[in-house]
């Protein structure tokens, strides 16, 4: 630390732990890709105010905390900062290295069954690419790096985010709808500047970097002294600086507030800035925010990019900064970095630089006096192939023992974007709020500012209730609220509706679905951020609870675009790559497996999936029955309900087909028609049976409700006849049969078998008078697969395997039998907790010896997680 000039300042820092800092130790220098798994694991950190006994659900020692906080030297506890979350050093590196999923992952003999499959992919994939110059949404060529960078995502839901990783540094970003660049961006950096009696003592990067540009700067900052901690959506990074006496502490701030559909659609973060003075000496301090206008790619080599400063005066309180104007078509934007002008501060700002030079001119510049020199106008447009960048600096002063505050935002303003097709224009929601004309990001700015303590609040609120029940464990109570990072960073769109877009034939016989959708807008994410396709059905079902228990009418202008979907038809032919035969893209009265690519025309062209043909897929017409009964439920929204039934019994008709016995019970067809998507499944099964009878059970309940006497006859006969076929069929005593075929994996345990009483339950029903499945045989099933899915299955650690033969090893008949997804663990823990086994699971953690990192320990994914909702190949 500090030792890159010494003639240039004195840095204070005791001699060994400049030795220490300088040495190149790989645990301080790291660069982007040191490290290469997306996961982490949740532990909670003893505060002062938290005194629990150790006895109490919750408490964490900290000999249990792993090797994630085991660098750090510091004593500094941060101001404010949350005992619950996920939390690292900054010196941390992980031992174990992730590779992304391919070919030489897959045994031979699958291999050679998913040949076909191969050569058709690698044709499309060379159409799609050097055709049609597209990218594929599933690009199994090209894959994203693996890297154990990521952290908290800034902005709200819909109008793109912008990641930081858990050392600081901004590394991914989504402004495009739903096209990620994985790019770190070396000028965008938080510099800490403190002055003694008119004297600069010390000035570093707060970045354990080392770049080859820049090089003016004084980088390498000292991880040991220095951690960060998530709790989404929200998070803190603290720094001790060694030798001054001075902590700081970096809040960051994102408006995902429950039940707000204003101002959670913002696309803006806060940083606020928290130092504190141990010393007896005052001192002035100074934080530089730098940022680069683009992100040093393609898109910003054409030139013509330009920064000017601003400064908002509104009711009483001002904001100054700059404006990063990056004009590149289809979707232009204006990047807004600025600061909180108050009585105690002082903000400054240089407009342009160049962030592929030395930095000699800024660094010096913030060295001289501890702010910037605030030249006035706009800067000249660059020129083509040149970097340009801007810096805003407040400044505050630092009484002896005592602590100051500094306030900045990150503003981004794309009002109007297309999808790769360029045909349709869409406005995103916060234009609602801030205008279309693309001049709003000043306005944000001060906006976010000015809100972002009522918006804490509001936080607070929401997470108190969790947070302080001492009956939850602290990994749930972290998983809990880390996980939602994905409603924002998810390649989520939420835009104004089109009026032109909404056929008139189905306004008029759903009531509701012009005012939802006016009122609330549209919504999409996607189903992985390598998984390409918004809205994808199969797996919303497990990732939906978040959005309608938080934002319900997103959840219900979701189901209305699906209903719409639903009705309508492509029959453009395609050729579908698992069988190679030809068939429409989309059939009518069918749920569509996804609602679009955003590197086509979502929403227009539904059915990006090309893997299998959908339309005979066997649970996503389940899957929306249950989730509109779902909705209901929990909304009590009964023209909502109204409005869906005509639909429901539409898709339950199309589904009727495939129960070629007329037992009551439907078969699969012999191949992988369902969301598991290369496991085959023959005749009736466990997974598709039980959902079955699930939305059966659900279509008995909504005809009495909609008082439609002889469709509850018809589903009440189709459900007794299916309940007894499944039973007779699946059950063997202890859990319920993967599927009858003659194969060898039909005894398999399949850990999302109980997935159709998973949502009865959280529907208020699967029990009493509309118990579908019996208790005793539920309750049987769970500890069963417990026992061998989770506890037999890599010593308890990975989470539930998806297929476990009876004897003890894992079904290896296919490529996604033997894999875990995060998804349905989850939702297998949700049943567990529904049928009160939870505590089977909870006695398995407490009695067990983890190791809460290196890939050892549970894997509860957490935000810095790279997973998709419910599937990921990796």
């Amino acid at each position: 630390v500090g030792t890159q000039d010494p003639g240039i300042m004195g840095t204070g820092v005791p001699a060994s732990e400049q030795t220490r800092c300088a040495k190149g130790d790989p645990q301080v220098d790291c660069p982007e890709d040191a490290g290469d798994t997306e996961a982490g694991q949740v532990t909670d950190f003893e505060s002062p105010e938290d005194k629990r006994p150790q006895s109490e659900p919750g408490y964490s020692n900290p000999e249990d905390s792993g090797q994630l906080m085991a660098s750090y030297e510091g004593k500094a506890k941060g101001y404010q900062v949350p005992p619950f979350g996920w939390r690292i050093c900054l010196a941390h590196e992980f031992a174990e290295k992730r590779k992304p999923f391919n070919a030489n992952n897959v045994s031979l003999s699958n291999l050679i069954k998913h040949l076909g499959m191969g050569l058709r992919y690698l044709q499309w994939w060379y159409r799609k690419t050097q055709v049609e110059k597209k990218t594929p949404f599933i690009d199994l060529i090209n894959c994203v790096p693996l890297r154990q960078i990521y952290g908290c995502p800034l902005g709200g839901i819909g109008g793109g985010t912008i990641t930081r990783g858990w050392r600081g540094q901004f590394c991914r970003w989504q402004l495009n709808p739903g096209m990620y660049q994985h790019r770190t961006v070396i000028a965008d950096q938080f510099t800490v500047c403190l002055r003694r009696e008119g004297k600069t003592v010390y000035q570093q990067v707060l970045s354990v970097e080392r770049p080859s540009v820049l090089r003016s700067w004084n980088w390498g900052l000292c991880g040991y002294f220095a951690f960060y901690h998530a709790l989404y959506p929200r998070a803190w990074t603290v720094y001790q600086l060694p030798g001054q006496n001075v902590t700081l502490t970096c809040r960051q701030i994102t408006p995902i507030l429950p039940h707000d559909y204003q101002d959670s659609s913002l696309p803006v973060g806060v940083f606020v800035w928290d130092v504190e003075n141990e010393g007896d000496e005052a001192l002035d301090v100074s934080i530089m925010f730098s940022m680069r206008n683009g992100l040093g790619g393609g898109d910003d080599a054409i030139g013509g990019l330009w920064n000017e400063p601003f400064c908002l005066e509104r009711d009483g309180e001002t904001v100054q900064g700059l404006l990063l104007h990056h004009p590149a078509l289809p979707n232009p934007y204006t990047m807004a970095v600025a600061a909180r002008l108050t009585a105690d501060t002082t903000v400054t700002h240089i407009t342009a630089f160049d962030p592929d030079s030395t930095g000699q001119q800024v660094w010096q510049d913030l060295l001289q006096d501890g702010q910037l020199d605030s030249p006035a106008g706009r800067s000249t447009p660059s020129q083509k192939g040149a970097g340009i960048a801007g810096a805003v600096c407040v400044t505050g002063k630092l009484p002896p023992r005592g602590q100051c505050r500094l306030e900045f935002s990150l503003a981004w303003d794309m009002p109007r974007i297309m999808f790769g097709a360029k045909g349709q224009v869409y406005y995103r929601r916060y234009t609602r709020f801030f205008g279309r004309d693309g001049n709003a990001a000043p306005a944000l700015s001060h906006y976010a500012l000015c809100q972002y303590v009522d918006w804490e609040e509001k936080i607070s609120a929401w997470q108190s209730p969790v947070l302080d029940d001492r009956s939850l464990p602290a990994w749930y109570k972290s998983a809990l609220f880390n996980e939602l990072y994905f409603l924002a960073d998810g390649g989520t769109v939420w835009l104004e509706v089109p009026e032109d877009s909404l056929p008139e034939e189905l306004v008029e016989s759903m009531c509701q679905l012009r005012p939802i959708l006016r009122e609330y807008g549209r919504f999409g994410y996607l189903e992985g951020q390598e998984y390409r396709m918004y809205n994808t059905y199969d797996v919303h079902f497990y990732a939906s609870f978040a959005l309608v228990m938080l934002w319900p009418k997103l959840e219900l202008s979701l189901q209305y675009d699906m209903a719409v979907a639903t009705l309508r038809e492509d029959l453009t032919r395609r050729q579908y790559l698992m069988s190679g035969v030809m068939a429409p893209v989309k059939r009518r009265n069918v749920i569509p497996h996804d609602i679009g690519d955003p590197d086509d025309e979502p929403w227009l062209r539904v059915n990006a999936y090309v893997v299998h043909d959908t339309a005979d897929w066997k649970d996503l017409n389940l899957k929306f029955v249950l989730q509109v009964y779902r909705d209901y439920y929990l909304t009590g929204d009964q023209g909502f309900l109204r409005d869906m039934w005509p639909v429901c019994l539409a898709v339950m008709e199309s589904e009727m087909k495939f129960d070629k016995d007329q037992d009551g019970l439907i078969e699969n067809g012999g191949y992988a028609d369902q969301t598991y998507d290369g496991w085959v499944t023959t005749g009736p099964s466990a997974y598709c049976g039980g959902l079955w009878l699930a939305a059966v059970a659900v279509m008995v309940q909504m005809a009495i409700l909609c008082g439609a006497h002889d469709v509850q006859d018809k589903f009440s006969s189709i459900l007794r006849r299916g309940q007894e076929a499944y039973e007779r069929l699946l059950w063997n005593g202890r859990y319920y049969n993967y599927d009858c075929s003659p194969q060898p994996q039909s005894c398999s345990i399949m850990s999302d078998q109980c997935a159709g009483q998973w949502f009865l339950r959280a529907s208020g029903l699967g029990e009493g008078d509309t118990e579908v499945f019996p208790t005793r045989h539920v309750v049987c099933a769970l500890q069963t697969i417990f026992e061998f899915n989770v506890r037999a299955f890599a010593g308890g650690a990975m989470g539930a395997v998806n297929g476990m033969q009876p004897h003890g090893v894992p079904d290896r008949s296919s490529v996604q039998s033997d894999e875990v997804w995060v998804g349905v663990v989850y939702g297998l823990a949700a049943t567990m907790i529904q049928e009160f086994l939870f505590c089977l699971w909870v006695k398995f953690l407490s009695t067990t010896s983890w190791k809460l990192s290196e890939g050892r320990g549970p894997t509860v994914s957490i935000c810095p997680a790279e997973v998709a909702i419910h599937r990921s190949p990796s």
